[in-house]
């Protein structure tokens, strides 16, 4: 073995060029459902060493001072700077500085490239030269081959019969043609612009010519950002009728860059699309704009689209101020409300997204955030834009801010924090919502409703108050825990909580019904003290640990002040189950705060077996001690009533999960009438997860909450699954069906052949779409075909139509 230093250090340089042309092209955005399958991941590589010395080791090294060449035959190998070269024969002639390899050529670079030949002959500043029978395996499982590859002016590479893929060989039979491959007459490299020219190139499947492209070009590898065309994508809509999408990116400087797609549509002309993308080192931005010139107006007569021009902004962006505040925005701005879903834009882009619930309104806002050890900040002014039209009744929030501590030393002997919320929201226009059948029927609740008298209580919800809201919010907590001899755990609590609300309600028509109208100024108080009590009993046997633990709590405090005749905006959602049991406060928001001394009680029993697997389950029940129950005490969205807690013993509420392993989970949670044990809420999930399938399914049955608008019981199963039929087929599917009505009202079904190098799918999606106006979402129908050729081209075409039934 010798170890030496010369001029022939630049020799493994040859070989690095020749390894690094594979090749790769810029594709459009991921697949919406299928997916290629994952590869192993890639072995962390160590650092390459970079001493400058080239280590040789072969059979038999031969200097001949003569001739100043340098010969290494049998078994050779050679190593420099984490690139390896083995070889049968190398031969350096130091007079012409030229290296010629033979035999069996191999070389590993540093990057786990490996490039195979037969004949290697070039120059040691590698600029000309040619190698025969070449063969490239990279990193990414990508491989080229060709016949002969001549180099010359060290810059230009000229493959001949090239052959470029993203599969791997058949295992069975490596000399079988791969799934895919792209063929050359020729492949030329230019080094300077780092682009490969393909002339007389054929697309070929299974060995089969399937088309064919006298020219194309696309990027070397050691370009991640290229100008140019990407795949153009087909997309067809009753609204414009058929478009296809011709991308083209702009790469415009190393921190920013731009995305042209104009779409060509049958029916309205050019929708003109751009987005311009920019990073910097402590953040990034970007914009879309969207505009068209309709050339057919009258397809969206009597509905917002009927204009001429039509247009839309999107943007967002977030910036580090350091490595614990970050600040950012989100802004959307459209010629009119509809102008995204009549042209599928946005969310509407992938019906997957809207399969369960379509969004309402886009948000813009701007925040600051800061995230301490124990602490949090958040800032944020925010702008709703109602995607249904109603925009006077969505509110504008400006500002609303959050922040909470935990103070890191402890206060007689216990945990001490405090938060804060502030808010400030304005809304035009009074939101109501009917809560019988004949105010749903006679829209007795709209604002265009003849009978302003008819928007009371009894027949309607005060879903948004109009004017202006502000609150402030400021409270304290201090809770600490011990354990006595015996196990018992003890854990005595206190807070205080104080709000300063400040409502300017506009007095428009059966407003007055729900909140005093005007400008009106409180200050709400409320302490709290309370204790709660664990005595956790174990049990260890041969195959697990059972662990029983009876929990109660007693919390003591005044009433809520001036219950129910205060704005409620973000305290509207309450579902009573196991989760908030045991929560000192129940409502989901600060607008409603709970009143009256409360005693929680309930037991809970967790299963840990040895192999894995474990049960967990709860059961219990609050009662109202003493003092005003707030949940009784209906608001202007009557939260609260009938959620289980209105009365003086609460229904009760148990929930139980099981998972024996990793493939199966199942988990119940439900909710009984405390005097006749009737089901009022109950849900039950199970799912499993095998190599070859999976499934989910959800079951609900909800009792009917007359006072909440909820007029009959619900009832319905939501399931989802794929199966892998063969090795490299699979069906997938979801779909939501309505017990009631006994009908399935949502679907999606789909199909593809996916693996590591290829997927060609479609699917069938059903899904809700906005009409004009303050009329529901009607169903609407769309066909997606895929397909995907790793590393070069990836294009999907869809379908929709909307308002079948």
């Amino acid at each position: 073995m010798a170890a030496f230093g010369v001029s022939i250090s630049a020799l493994l340089a040859a070989f690095v060029v020749v390894s690094a042309l594979d090749v790769v092209t810029s594709t459009p955005a991921a697949a919406q459902s299928f997916t290629y399958n994952p590869r192993p991941p890639k072995p962390v590589r160590p650092p390459a060493k970079n001493d400058g010395q080239m280590l040789v080791q072969a059979t038999e090294v031969d200097y001949d001072y003569n001739n100043s060449r340098i010969s290494a035959v049998g078994n050779v190998q050679m190593f420099y700077n984490g690139t390896s070269v083995e070889a049968d024969k190398v031969i350096y002639d130091q007079k012409t500085k030229r290296l010629h390899a033979e035999g069996n050529i191999r070389m590993t670079d540093a990057e786990g490239k490996i490039t195979y030949a037969n004949i290697l002959d070039l120059s040691d500043d590698y600029r000309d030269g040619f190698v025969d029978s070449l063969r490239v395996d990279t990193e990414d499982q990508t491989r080229m081959a060709a016949t002969r590859a001549d180099r010359s002016s060290g810059n230009y590479t000229v493959f001949d019969n090239g052959v470029y893929t993203a599969c791997a060989p058949c295992k069975d039979d490596p000399k079988k043609p791969p799934l895919w491959q792209v063929k050359g007459a020729r492949i030329i490299h230019d080094q300077t612009e780092k682009m490969l020219y393909f002339e007389n190139a054929q697309l070929e499947f299974f060995g089969v010519p399937m088309a064919y492209m006298p020219y194309f070009s696309t990027p070397d590898p050691t370009v991640k950002r290229k100008s140019g065309f990407l795949m153009p994508g087909f997309t067809s809509y009753t609204a414009f009728g058929y478009g296809v999408e011709i991308p083209y990116y702009w790469a415009i400087a190393p921190d920013m860059d731009a995305t042209f797609s104009p779409r060509i549509t049958s029916k309205q002309g050019v929708l003109l699309q751009t987005e311009f993308r920019q990073r910097f080192v402590d953040g990034s931005y970007q914009i879309r704009l969207y505009g068209i010139d309709q050339l057919d107006r009258g397809q969206f007569t009597g509905q917002p689209g009927d204009r001429d021009f039509r247009w839309g902004v999107d943007t967002k962006g977030q910036f580090a101020l350091n490595d614990k505040w970050v600040w950012g925005w989100d802004g959307v701005v459209l010629s009119d409300y509809f102008f995204m879903s009549d042209y599928r834009l946005a969310q509407y882009k992938d019906p997957f997204g809207s399969f369960l619930s379509l969004p309402t309104e886009a948000i813009s806002q701007l925040y600051l955030t800061g995230v301490g050890n124990r602490s949090f900040f958040d800032a944020r002014a925010i702008y709703y834009l109602s995607y249904s039209g109603n925009q006077n009744q969505v509110p504008v929030v400006a500002p609303v801010i959050d922040y909470n501590n935990v103070i890191n030393n402890n206060i007689l002997g216990g945990e001490f924090s405090y938060k804060m919320n502030f808010v400030n929201l304005t809304r035009e226009t009074a939101v109501f919502d009917p809560i019988t059948t004949i105010a749903n029927t006679a829209g007795l609740c709209s604002l265009t409703s003849a009978d302003p008298l008819a928007r009371t209580p009894s027949q309607c919800l005060l879903r948004g108050m109009p004017g202006t809201y502000t609150r402030l919010t400021a409270e304290a907590q201090w809770r600490k825990s011990y354990t006595d001899p015996l196990g018992q755990i003890w854990t005595p609590f206190a807070s205080v909580r104080a709000d300063a609300i400040n409502a300017d309600i506009s007095n428009q028509p059966g407003v007055s019904n729900f909140l005093p109208v005007g400008d009106t100024q409180t200050v709400r108080f409320m302490p709290t003290v309370g204790l709660e009590y664990r005595y956790p009993f174990i049990n260890v046997q041969p195959w697990g640990t059972t662990t029983v633990e009876p929990i109660a709590q007693v919390i003591i405090r005044p009433n809520e002040p001036n219950a129910g005749k205060l704005p409620n905006e973000d305290a509207q959602s309450l579902v009573f189950d196991t989760s908030n049991l045991f929560a000192v406060d129940k409502f989901s928001g600060y607008d409603r705060v709970e009143g009256g001394s409360r005693a929680n009680v309930g037991v809970q029993a967790t299963t840990q077996f040895d192999h894995g697997g474990s049960v967990k389950g709860m059961f219990g029940q609050s009662y109202q001690m003493f003092g005003l129950n707030s949940f009784a005490v209906a608001d202007m969205t009557n939260t609260g009533i009938d959620s289980g807690l209105q009365n003086p013993r609460s229904d009760y509420v148990a929930s139980l999960a099981y998972s024996p392993n990793r493939t199966y989970t199942f988990s119940v949670r439900s909710r009984m009438d405390e005097a006749t044990w009737n089901i009022n809420r109950f849900e039950a999930t199970a799912s499993a997860n095998f190599d070859r399938w999976s499934i989910a399914v959800t079951y609900g049955d909800y009792a009917a909450q007359p006072e909440l608008g909820y007029l009959t019981r619900r009832e319905g199963i939501l399931t989802s699954g794929s199966v892998k039929v063969a090795s490299n087929w699979v069906v997938q599917g979801a779909a939501r069906w309505d017990l009631e009505a006994n009908k399935i009202n949502q679907y999606a079904v789909g199909a593809g052949y996916v693996d590591d190098c290829f997927v060609l799918a479609a699917n069938y999606i059903t899904s809700y779409t906005y009409q004009a106006g303050s009329q529901p979402p009607v169903l609407s129908h769309a066909f997606m075909f895929q397909i995907g050729l790793r590393t070069i081209a990836q294009t999907s075409t869809t379908s929709s139509s909307a308002g079948m039934q």
